[in-house]
């Protein structure tokens, strides 16, 4: 028996030195979805909500497909479309977009195809700290198949960051709406976002239908506005943690008082678009539309806005 045990021993001895053991990271799912849950419950769901949220977390799981938690998103969405636009569903939705997958101690691939709904566009989830960030699994090294997210033309980087945690992983089981309350989306406050192959900022948190006056052309007027400020930003701009805008084109968001910029390509410009039917600006009207004339910032005459697709609009 000695004898067996000295070989055991020096078996584990060899395994360890040979390949170092990762603990798989994983998470408890259902807390994905309780705060999307109750705020579906609020806003009138009723029976709707829990069905989709349970199939939401579920594509959690590491055997999951890589566009199924995508997929999910896009089914609460359409959820909080039909309960008047719920500005606090979509926020969540944006978040649980972006939360990891259970993994195989290496990175989960990336869906490679366009969501239904333009809230989530940009948005991709983020990694766990103890993920293998420059291997995906399948053995697949970064630059392969489903290693980029959709519309970004070079690795994420830092490796392992998505849109809400720019700075980079996120610490392995943990949530990431315990983490941030900023999805970097098109409908929270001073957040960036990618809208199909436009890299757009929104800036007003509150989507209040207009009750009269111009008022697309004052959120016209206001994005302009927004986009002269971030013209006169650089990355070494002191900041407030935990915020967004746009730096010299791209997203950016401030971690420990800099900038930590995210670049979707070089065809795509971070800029602030307004809304045209609230108060407020999004990324859901150009600014010509609501006769504000000027460009993004107002200073350049016309109707272009952002390049989309390697064109002008």
């Amino acid at each position: 028996m000695p004898s067996l045990a000295l070989f055991t021993f020096a078996l584990a001895a060899v395994s360890v030195g040979s390949s170092p053991l990762r603990k798989r990271p994983a998470q408890i799912i259902s807390e994905s979805t309780v705060q999307w849950e109750q705020a579906c419950n609020t806003a009138g769901g009723g029976l709707q909500c829990n069905p989709v949220a349970v199939a939401a977390f579920s594509t959690l799981l590491a055997g999951a497909g890589p566009c199924d938690q995508q997929n999910a998103a896009d089914n609460m969405i359409d959820l909080a479309k039909t309960l008047n636009d719920n500005a606090e569903m979509i926020r969540l939705t944006q978040i649980f977009a972006q939360q990891p997958r259970n993994s195989a101690s290496q990175s989960i691939p990336y869906c490679q195809s366009a969501p239904r709904n333009e809230e989530l566009n940009g948005l991709f989830r983020c990694q766990w700290q103890g993920d293998d960030l420059q291997t995906f699994s399948g053995g697949i090294a970064v630059g392969g198949s489903g290693t980029i997210p959709f519309g970004m033309t070079a690795p994420v980087s830092p490796a392992g960051s998505c849109p809400a945690n720019p700075s980079g992983p996120i610490p392995d089981g943990s949530q990431l709406v315990n983490i941030t309350q900023n999805p970097a989306s098109p409908l929270s406050s001073e957040i960036p976002t990618s809208i199909g192959n436009v890299a757009s900022a929104a800036t007003t948190p509150s989507l209040t239908p207009a009750g009269g006056g111009n008022f697309r052309l004052s959120n016209g007027k206001a994005a302009q506005q927004l986009n002269a400020q971030f013209a006169s930003l650089t990355p070494s701009s002191s900041c407030a943690s935990d915020t967004s805008t746009c730096v010299q084109g791209s997203f950016a968001k401030c971690v420990s008082g800099s900038f930590v910029l995210q670049s979707y390509g070089t065809t795509l410009t971070c800029a602030a678009l307004p809304l045209v039917n609230y108060t407020g600006t999004s990324s859901h009207a150009r600014i010509a539309a609501t006769g504000a004339t000027g460009g993004l910032s107002g200073r350049i005459m016309g109707c272009v806005v952002v390049m989309r697709q390697g064109s002008w609009h």
